[in-house]
């Protein structure tokens, strides 16, 4: 007998609607299973479910709920890998990761003795690589997807658009992105409509995220790669000192492969 596991960097996934559970044991479900890093993005997942979509629609409408409750991991402005195991027990990955821009070089990072400038590779617009995440979630969706598109969006549209009450988690990243944002823009993103830092339990509200999301909502993945969206990113990149253009956006494609097989154990790992 076979048993077999498989692992989804960035969403693990499989959807549910009945869960029993105690304290420190595991978790059983009847139907499937979504877990994400947010109660409310999961509770996307199962809502999506729920009206007939497939394990990939929860995926997808799930993610794009993580955006707007737990950025750290569901950012359309990073990228990532997608495992996705069929009925059939068929396996997949899509793989959106961040891709270099056109414009980078082998020494970018390096200072005239050949020596890596501290931070450099990981701090400021320079270090931003062409995001995947949309084109990504796109892709799964127009392969493996059953429910409309806009429906998988619409739910992060109205999370941004209406807010939600903000974690404790997210409002401490929120203070520290605060403190570290190097515009006024940047600063107002996380404030209340008093023009305070917003803090752990207030409603968030995130107008200029909601209608990038609305964009990709109606236009699929053109709203984000091409478009007014686009060309705002390419302008403020080249406006501080990044290197991403709209030609990046507009070239950039997520990549269905073959995924990465081993055992342990007795049981086959997929990745």
């Amino acid at each position: 007998m076979i048993k077999t596991r498989h692992c989804k960097p960035l969403l693990v996934l499989i959807v549910a609607f009945l869960i029993n559970s105690s304290a420190w044991g595991q978790t059983y479900g009847q139907n499937g299973m979504v877990v994400s890093d947010n109660e409310i993005a999961s509770q996307v997942g199962i809502s999506i479910l729920k009206k007939g979509g497939n394990a990939i629609d929860a995926a997808v409408a799930t993610a794009f709920a993580l955006e707007v409750t737990h950025p750290q991991a569901g950012n359309i402005g990073g990228g990532g890998f997608l495992v996705f195991m069929d009925a059939t027990s068929r396996t997949t990955t899509i793989d959106f990761r961040e891709k270099a821009p056109l414009l980078a070089t082998s020494d970018m990072f390096l200072d005239e003795t050949g020596n890596l400038i501290k931070g450099s590779n990981h701090n400021g617009l320079k270090a931003v690589g062409v995001p995947g995440t949309v084109a990504g979630l796109f892709l799964a969706h127009q392969k493996y997807g059953s429910l409309p598109w806009k429906k998988l969006v619409q739910p992060a549209v109205r999370l941004a658009k209406k807010g939600f009450p903000l974690s404790w988690t997210l409002s401490r990243h929120a203070k520290r992105s605060y403190e570290n944002a190097t515009s006024e823009f940047f600063k107002n993103y996380f404030t209340n409509p008093n023009g305070e830092l917003v803090n752990h339990g207030e409603v968030w509200i995130q107008k200029e995220l909601a209608y990038t999301l609305k964009q990709i909502r109606n236009r699929g993945k053109d709203g984000f790669y091409k478009g007014k969206v686009a060309q705002e990113i390419a302008n403020y990149m080249q406006e501080n000192g990044g290197i991403i253009t709209l030609e990046d956006l507009e070239k950039y494609t997520a990549v269905e492969r073959e995924p990465i097989k081993g055992t342990y154990k007795g049981y086959d790992i997929y990745s």
